[in-house]
C-alpha cells in the first residue's frame, strides 16, 4: 500500500490508470475508505489517472488529534496533490468528500478542472444529531452506530437484494478508527458553507439521491442552484448512490467529465 508523508499526516493513497491521463481525485464519505469507489474504478481508470485516498482519520491514513475542520481536510487534498506533483485535477467527492470538494471549489478553484459533488450539502445539522452520534461512538465504538448508519446509507430494498456490497461497506465503517470518525463528525458539525457556495466557479456536477435521508435531495438541489452553470442529476438511491446505482452513477460522472 503506498503512503505519502505530509507535514503532520501519513496518507494512504492509490493510483489506477495510465500515468499520462488527466488526474481524477476521489474523496471518500464519512466512515468509509478509498475502497468505496471500487464499482467505478474500471470505467474511470480507463480514461483518467485515478487518484483515491483515505481521508484523515479514515482507512489506513493516520489519525491525528481532533477535532478536524473541513478546511483542514481540504488542505490535505491539496498537500497530497503537491507532493505527488499534480498541479491540476478533477475532484469527485461523496458526502464528506463532497464537503471537501465544496471547499476546494471555493479556495483552490484554479487547481480544479472539474468538480463533482455527490450526496452532500453546504450545511448538515442540527448539531445535536452529531453530538449524539459522537457520544455513542465514544461510549461504544463504531459498532454502536453501524446498523443505524447503514439504514440511512441505503434504501431497504437495496439492503435486502444486495447483501454483499452492503456487507463490504459495513466492514469499512466498522474498521474506521473511532477517534478519526469522531474528529470528522466534529468537522461536519461545525461546517456551514452556504455563504460560500456561490463562489464556486469551477465547472460542476451535483449528484443527489431521491431517497437520501442523510443529505436530502432538496438540500443537494439547493447547493446546485447556488453554483452558476452547475448540472444536477438525481438518482433513485439513498446516500451512498455510487454503490446503490453504480451504472447510473458512473454514467453520469463519465458523461460530465468527458463533455
Amino acid at each position: 500500500m503506498p503512503f505519502l508523508d505530509l507535514a503532520d499526516l501519513r496518507v494512504h493513497y492509490r493510483f489506477d490508470g495510465l500515468a499520462d491521463k488527466p488526474v481524477l481525485m476521489l474523496g471518500n464519505s464519512l466512515g468509509t475508505s478509498l475502497e468505496m469507489w471500487e464499482p467505478q474504478v474500471p470505467a474511470l481508470s480507463a480514461r483518467w489517472r485515478l487518484l483515491r485516498y483515505d481521508a484523515r482519520g479514515h482507512g489506513s491514513t493516520g489519525v491525528t488529534p481532533g477535532p478536524y475542520t473541513i478546511p483542514q481536510l481540504g488542505g490535505d487534498a491539496i498537500a497530497m496533490a503537491d507532493r505527488l506533483g499534480v498541479e491540476r485535477f478533477a475532484f469527485c467527492g461523496l458526502s464528506m468528500g463532497g464537503m471537501i470538494g465544496q471547499w476546494l471549489g471555493v479556495h483552490a478553484g484554479a487547481r480544479i478542472s472539474a468538480l463533482v459533488l455527490c450526496n452532500t450539502a453546504a450545511l448538515i445539522g442540527p448539531p445535536e444529531v452529531w453530538n449524539t452520534r459522537i457520544a455513542r461512538v465514544r461510549a461504544g465504538g463504531m459498532a454502536a452506530i453501524t446498523d443505524a448508519v447503514i439504514a440511512r446509507w441505503f434504501t431497504p430494498e437495496f439492503i435486502a437484494r444486495s447483501p454483499d456490497p452492503v456487507a463490504r461497506l459495513k466492514a469499512q465503517l466498522l474498521a474506521t478508527p473511532p477517534d478519526g470518525y469522531v474528529a470528522c463528525c466534529e468537522a461536519v458539525r461545525e461546517m456551514d458553507q452556504r455563504s460560500d457556495a456561490a463562489r464556486i466557479g469551477t465547472r460542476t456536477l451535483v449528484i443527489a439521491g431521491t431517497d437520501d435521508l442523510a443529505t436530502p435531495a432538496a438540500d443537494t438541489r439547493w447547493l446546485a442552484d447556488q453554483i452558476v452553470g452547475a448540472q444536477y442529476v438525481e438518482l433513485p438511491a439513498a446516500h451512498i448512490s455510487n454503490l446503490e446505482q453504480p451504472e447510473l452513477f458512473t454514467s453520469a460522472l463519465t458523461d460530465f467529465l468527458a463533455s
